[in-house]
């Protein structure tokens, strides 16, 4: 079968006096093929190996690639003993290309890998010291050590990953101030919490939840947050959202784009169970452990007046027009406030702390390891049905 050429095929769209139709235009077909090119800093002169990651040749030492027992050592030892090689059909001739590496015409390609990725790897094994000290100050660039710690984890550098993750911490950990430039530039919020899940790097994964607990408490990112939070299964993380969600409204989570019916119905879910814990609040104070003072009659008073104060903050919540229903937390925090105060300016209460003299520090104690209890099972209210 005859094959047309390009501008033949392309001559069939033209009307027979040999001008192009108004309608239809000559077909032109571009091919462009991007030209690798040489990385300006790690292509080095007297480097043995040459890599192409994304559309950047990088020529390096493989001695220095080999370091730390990453898997790069374990992919040259293959590369040496396998070549790649052409068969010409007929006369049985092979031509042999060489070894993947040995020039730019045939690098050895990483996949999945960024330019950059592989760059800050190369700025981790070729920088003197007071260059690679730079990361443990506030001039430290977080996305250079983003990138360090997400290849190396990848090819298992594993005491560079540490150091990344230990100096990406580090950024992430100092008191906050207005954002530098390269703090603007780096990494996001959910890149980095991905990485911290990944590498299971504790530290870093705690300093990341922090600043969605703060993006939360003033409203934003809710449902990013939780979608981040499902995905990777942080479940105090996952549970701050649905709570923030939840006394967003219904309106809102009708026109957030980003939650789909399943959280919708967990959302639903988590309103009937913490509104039936906001109804039984008022009767069930929490329990304490008296004070060896505290023996006898005194006990059975001292528990009495308690359940009525507990009582007396609740039902001041469920009236508080601050607080909305059912934020169990708000009203149980409130109560925790009302408690403070109430010792700490020794205001009169008629009948109440008067009544129970030795355990007014037991109460307190006991609010906020309610509060504790409420915030750590929060997810638990946002079940399927």
């Amino acid at each position: 079968m005859a094959h047309l050429s390009a501008d033949v095929f392309a001559g069939s769209f033209m009307s027979h006096s040999g001008e192009a139709s108004p309608s239809t235009p000559k077909l032109q077909l571009h091919l462009s093929i991007p030209i690798p090119s040489r990385d300006s800093t790690y292509y080095i002169a007297d480097g043995n190996t040459v890599l192409l990651v994304e559309n950047t040749l990088f020529k390096v030492h493989r001695s220095t690639l080999t370091k730390d027992a990453s898997t790069f050592d374990s992919m040259f030892s293959l590369d040496s003993d396998l070549r790649s090689s052409s068969h010409v059909s007929g006369n049985s001739a092979v031509t042999t290309v060489g070894p993947e590496g040995e020039n730019d015409d045939n690098p050895i390609r990483l996949q999945g890998d960024t330019a950059d990725q592989f760059r800050a790897l190369l700025w981790a094994l070729y920088s003197l010291p007071h260059e690679l000290s730079v990361a443990l100050t506030p001039e430290a660039n977080p996305l250079q050590l983003f990138n360090l710690a997400r290849i190396s984890h990848k090819y298992e550098f594993r005491s560079i990953e540490a150091w990344s993750l230990n100096a990406l911490t580090q950024v992430y950990t100092r008191p906050m101030h207005p954002l530098s430039n390269k703090e603007v530039d780096g990494p996001t919020l959910e890149q980095l919490t991905e990485l911290a899940s990944l590498c299971e790097q504790r530290d870093l994964l705690e300093a990341a939840t922090q600043r969605w607990r703060r993006r939360i408490a003033s409203g934003k990112d809710i449902s990013l947050a939780l979608n981040v939070a499902e995905r990777l299964n942080l479940r105090a993380l996952l549970g701050r959202a649905y709570y923030a969600m939840l006394l967003q409204g219904r309106e809102v989570w009708d026109t957030d784009g980003h939650l789909t019916r399943a959280q919708i119905i967990r959302l639903l879910s988590g309103h009937y169970a913490l509104g039936r814990l906001w109804e039984r609040l008022p009767n069930e104070p929490p329990p304490f452990i008296h004070s060896p003072r505290c023996m006898g009659a005194a006990v059975v008073r001292c528990n009495q007046t308690w359940a009525g104060l507990w009582k007396s903050m609740m039902d001041m919540g469920r009236q508080g027009v601050l607080l909305q229903y059912p934020d169990v937390e708000g009203k149980l925090m409130l109560a925790e406030s009302m408690l403070k105060t109430l010792m700490e300016r020794d205001m009169p209460t008629p009948g109440l702390l008067e009544a129970m003299p030795w355990c007014k520090e037991q109460t307190l104690a006991a609010t906020a390891s309610k509060i504790r209890d409420i915030q750590e099972s929060l997810v638990d209210y946002f079940v399927d049905v």
